[in-house]
C-alpha cells in the first residue's frame, strides 16, 4: 500500500520546485506593471498626440505655424528653445474637444496604479487572488485606453485642431498634421495591458492548479514565512 506524504511535505516540494520560477516571472510581471503605470502618466501629460508635418507652401502668405497637440495643451514652436504652450495641464483641465479621451486615460491611469498598489496584498492574501485582481484591473485599464484611442481622432474636428492643422481637418483626418509618439505610445499601452493581464491570469491559474486543495493553506503560510 502506497504511503501518502504529509501535506507539509507536498507543500515544501511545491515550494522548492515551482515557487522559484514563479517568483522570477512574478517579479518581472510586477516590474513591467510599474513601467506601464509610468508610461500611462507620460501618455496623459505629453502634448504630443498630434503634430504638424512639413507641407509645401503655396502663395506669399505667412508659413503655417508648427506645433503639437495633446489632451491638455497645444504647444507652438517659438523663437525660444521651449515651445509656447496653451492649456491647463497644471489644473488637469483637458481641451474641450478631448474631455472624453482625457477622462478615459485618467481612469485607465487610476486602474493601473491601483494594480501597482495591489502588489502589497501578496503579504496578506493568496497569490492567485492578487494576480486575478491585478489582471482584471489591467484588462479594464486597457479597455479604457482603447476607447480613448478611438475617441481621440473622432474629436479632431475642433477649433484647436483647425488652428494647428488647417481647415482640411475632419474626424479621423488630421489635415496637415500627423499622429505623434504619445498617441502611438497609447496604442502600445493597449498591447502592454493585454499582455500583462494575460500573464497575470496565467500565473493565477498555475498557482491554483499545481496544489491539491488540502495543501493550499499550508503553502500560503510557507510563502508568507519565506
Amino acid at each position: 500500500m502506497a504511503v501518502t506524504p504529509p501535506a507539509v511535505d507536498v507543500a515544501r516540494l511545491y515550494q522548492t520546485e515551482f515557487v522559484r520560477s514563479a517568483r522570477a516571472v512574478g517579479v518581472l510581471w510586477a516590474v513591467c506593471t510599474l513601467c506601464f503605470a509610468i508610461i500611462e502618466v507620460v501618455i496623459l501629460v505629453q502634448p504630443s498626440w498630434v503634430g504638424t508635418t512639413m507641407v509645401h507652401q503655396q502663395g506669399a502668405g505667412p508659413p503655417p505655424q508648427a506645433g503639437t497637440l495633446g489632451l491638455f495643451e497645444v504647444c507652438l514652436e517659438s523663437d525660444w528653445p521651449v515651445p509656447e504652450c496653451r492649456g491647463s495641464l497644471s489644473t488637469l483641465t483637458p481641451l474641450p474637444a478631448f474631455q472624453s479621451p482625457a477622462v478615459l486615460v485618467c481612469v485607465s491611469l487610476s486602474l493601473v496604479w491601483t494594480s501597482v498598489a495591489s502588489l502589497s496584498l501578496f503579504r496578506f492574501c493568496n497569490s492567485a487572488t492578487v494576480y486575478k485582481i491585478c489582471a482584471w484591473l489591467q484588462l479594464t485599464a486597457g479597455f479604457c485606453l482603447v476607447l480613448a484611442c478611438l475617441l481621440f481622432p473622432d474629436s479632431w474636428e475642433c477649433p484647436e485642431m483647425r488652428a494647428l492643422c488647417g481647415e482640411a481637418v475632419s474626424s479621423f483626418s488630421p489635415g496637415n498634421c500627423s499622429v505623434h509618439w504619445a498617441y502611438i505610445l497609447a496604442i502600445l499601452g493597449v498591447l502592454d495591458a493585454a499582455i500583462l493581464a494575460t500573464l497575470a491570469f496565467v500565473l493565477a491559474n498555475r498557482q491554483d492548479a499545481l496544489l491539491p486543495p488540502d495543501t493550499k493553506d499550508v503553502t500560503t503560510g510557507l510563502l508568507m514565512s519565506a
